[in-house]
């Protein structure tokens, strides 16, 4: 498997076949080489330095009915909440006060934030923090709507592809949710100019390593600017309520593979990773992540934003968690990076 890995590395491609031998290898010398050269192609093109994103979870109101997510429609028992424009404003003040350049609005597919509002929001923000770039999480929109929100101010657009097989995304999402309209979606991200990112859960219902493996081709296709992978974790009120967690190594493999096949490309260490290993961050860090997104939301709704359970609250908008992520950073011989990040 060794020269599998040589061959990623040289030609940042890999054939399906390839990628299958790949994340079934349970080897642990191979493991180790892949995770070393991930990490050493983004030292390469990044140095030491890992970049902040504010985190900001807008809404927990949701249009979907994801089999997977706890913010679902059908969830009756979830606590709903909308953040205010001038909540997020605030949450914005406090996280550029610590420094932070980049916020992510992140929040289910809510009819509220209209393009409208939309449009005053980034404008706001864009007014009082002109360095900072602005990134959005808010689900699929109509190409009229992103190029609006992309001439408001707005840099970069967030939207997981879920599962590059057709088959599996419909085993994810109900009827009423297009596998088609999802890839066209970020086609659509990127012929208008945002930085846009895509990505996957690792060991959710019913999805195998061929499928893992058409995710990976996917990600070395459209080579996007920004990938979040992270594992698989359970909600009690999903009907994969009793499905077992993602499994962390193959999460870290995946990543890894990640990384080299799409070398400049942003890659956070998730909050669904932090959740199930308190290593998450620094182990991520060492597949090749770059980025770690505090979440600078209030602290009274932060429990209510409840895609999964157990979700880890490690760094909030606080200046002391921003220092004990950088203790964290330094243990392993990297520092926090203060600025943008573009691509």
């Amino acid at each position: 498997m060794k020269a599998v890995v040589e061959r990623l590395v040289q030609e940042h491609s890999l054939t399906k076949q390839d990628l299958i031998s790949l994340l079934s290898c349970c080897d642990s010398a191979t493991f180790s080489y892949l995770r070393q050269e991930a990490t050493r192609i983004a030292r390469q093109r990044f140095g030491f330095g890992i970049f902040l994103r504010g985190l900001i979870e807008v809404s927990s109101y949701c249009r979907n009915d994801c089999f997977y997510c706890g913010l679902r429609r059908s969830n009756r028992s979830a606590e709903r909440y909308r953040l205010s424009d001038e909540q997020i404003l605030r949450c914005c003040e406090d996280g550029y006060r610590a420094g932070l350049r980049t916020f992510v609005l992140q929040g289910g597919e809510d009819g509220a934030f209209t393009d409208a509002r939309l449009e005053r929001l980034i404008g706001s923000i864009k007014h009082l923090y002109a360095d900072a770039a602005i990134t959005l999480s808010l689900g699929e929109r109509s190409v009229e709507s992103l190029a609006r929100l992309r001439r408001a101010g707005a840099d970069r657009y967030l939207l997981r592809h879920e599962a590059a097989d057709a088959t599996l995304y419909a085993a994810l999402h109900p009827s009423d949710m297009s596998y088609s309209n999802r890839l066209q979606t970020i086609e659509q991200l990127k012929e208008l100019g945002f930085q846009t990112g895509v990505g996957m859960m690792v060991g959710v219902p019913h999805q195998s390593v061929e499928s893992l493996a058409e995710d990976l081709l996917y990600i070395s296709r459209v080579q996007p600017q920004m990938i979040g992978i992270g594992p698989f974790i359970p909600h009690r009120q999903t009907p994969f309520a009793q499905s077992q967690a993602g499994d962390v190594r193959l999460t870290l493999m995946v990543m890894a593979i990640a990384r080299l096949l799409a070398p400049k490309a942003l890659i956070p260490a998730t909050t669904a990773l932090a959740t199930l290993s308190n290593e998450g961050v620094r182990q991520g860090v060492l597949s090749g992540a770059n980025v770690v997104m505090p979440n600078i939301s209030p602290l009274e709704v932060r429990g209510k934003y409840d895609i999964y359970e157990g979700k880890s609250q490690a760094y909030n908008q606080n200046i002391e968690s921003v220092k004990r992520l950088g203790a964290e950073l330094e243990s392993i011989g990297y520092h926090i990076d203060l600025s943008r990040g573009d691509f």
